[in-house]
């Protein structure tokens, strides 16, 4: 959990500004939920490793005898902060559904925070950029999602991304292929892909039991798909793929590269797997070449809001990290408004002083009063660190003569 600086905030403040008017132009309304939710709902086997990392909150008014009687620590909880935006969106779907359009197009840019281990990154609290469609069970649902975060990256000046695409039914198809029957411990293992390779994945399979026939065929194939390039085309796929795996997922995904365009780079990635257990169709992931780790990504989810509703609700989201993206922004002058220092003279009186910054402020300027020092290099140099782009020295009976920093 960090401290930002001026200078940092006003970055981080430009950035959300861009992510957030993008995300309104394409048609999304922004929410906001509590950054508590019920201990059980987060825990509900809904955000897969995530719920070991949530943060829980003591149950209120607890006494030594109820600490001594606990047999767990989810004896002692019954509110946490949430892991994700994921959840409290299906939770507030169902709470507010009637009065929600039939397709629902969600924003949510707000903070959530997990007990990581802080690193390159990762941290304990960090800012996640959601778009979500909810209510849509065609690919137009996906199209959206990726054409307007695809936009959102371009706004931000940040080139170079390539989204890989993948679906769970491809990966449990692939699973089922290789007789490889304890799915979820399987893909857990497939994910760990990018961090110990191939040789890796394989031997951490071998010790869950699976058959040396699989393990060989699985072999074959990530080793074919180390560094995915093949376009999402219907051919392409195909030919990546053994015969009849997932013939419908991989013909959804040929259409919705399709429809994205060609201004978009996208990958096909079978072994894509992304850590949630709640995606059932498309899932997605967006890569940048200067970074070890995705900016963002996200997939369908048709089954998690049921589990409110008691109804099935199609749903897909698509989540840009924040933490990661800021750093790829240009740190150019984080506002478009006209900041200027005047720096004066102590003998300046506190009315004449106040009666300049009014008329400047008023001309639609962002102004700073600067008590005038023997150093003034420091005070020029701190001004134009908190990106200040004009500044002039105020003495009595002398007008004001504005320069610019070089």
């Amino acid at each position: 959990m960090r401290d930002f600086t001026p200078a940092e905030k006003t970055q981080r403040d430009r950035v959300l500004a861009i992510i957030r008017e993008s995300y309104l132009a394409n048609g999304f309304d922004e929410i906001e939920t509590p950054v508590v939710e019920e201990a059980s709902r987060l825990s509900a086997g809904l955000g897969g490793d995530n719920e070991k990392l949530a943060f829980g909150i003591l149950k209120r008014g607890l006494t030594a005898a109820d600490i001594a009687a606990a047999t767990s620590t989810d004896d002692l909880v019954d509110m946490g902060l949430r892991y994700d935006l994921t959840v409290p969106l299906a939770r507030f779907y169902a709470t507010n559904r009637a009065e929600l359009p039939p397709v629902f197009r969600a924003i949510q840019i707000a903070p959530v925070w997990r007990a990581e281990r802080p690193q390159k990154g990762r941290f304990r609290q960090f800012v996640q950029c959601d778009i979500d469609i909810i209510g849509e069970p065609g690919i137009l649902a996906e199209i959206e999602l990726i054409i307007a975060t695809s936009a959102t990256l371009e706004r931000l000046g940040i080139s170079g991304t390539t989204i890989r695409l993948n679906d769970r039914r491809i990966l449990l198809g692939l699973l089922d292929y290789l007789g490889l029957t304890d799915t979820d411990s399987a893909l857990i293992i497939l994910d760990k892909l990018d961090k110990i390779g191939v040789d890796g994945v394989v031997a951490e399979l071998r010790e869950h039991g699976a058959a040396e026939s699989a393990l060989a065929t699985l072999e074959k194939l990530l080793s074919g798909h180390a560094n995915p390039t093949s376009a999402p085309t219907l051919e392409a796929m195909t030919a990546a793929l053994p015969d009849g795996i997932a013939t419908e997922a991989v013909a959804e995904l040929a259409a919705i590269a399709a429809a994205v365009g060609h201004g978009v780079s996208l990958v096909f990635d079978p072994f894509l797997v992304r850590g949630m257990g709640y995606y059932t169709g498309a899932i997605f992931e967006v890569t940048h070449p200067d970074l070890g780790y995705s900016l963002g990504g996200g997939g369908r989810y048709d089954g998690m809001i049921g589990q409110f509703l008691g109804t099935d609700v199609p749903a897909v989201g698509f989540s840009l990290g924040f933490e990661r993206l800021v750093d790829l922004v240009s740190t150019e002058s984080a506002s478009d408004t006209d900041s200027v220092a005047v720096i004066y003279d102590p003998q300046m009186s506190v009315g004449e002083l106040i009666d300049i910054k009014k008329s400047l402020v008023a001309e639609g300027l962002r102004v700073r009063l600067v008590h005038k020092t023997k150093n003034t290099r420091a005070i020029l140099d701190q001004l134009d660190k908190d990106g200040f782009r004009r500044y002039a020295f105020l003495n009595p009976g002398e007008p004001l003569e504005w320069k610019t920093f070089n």
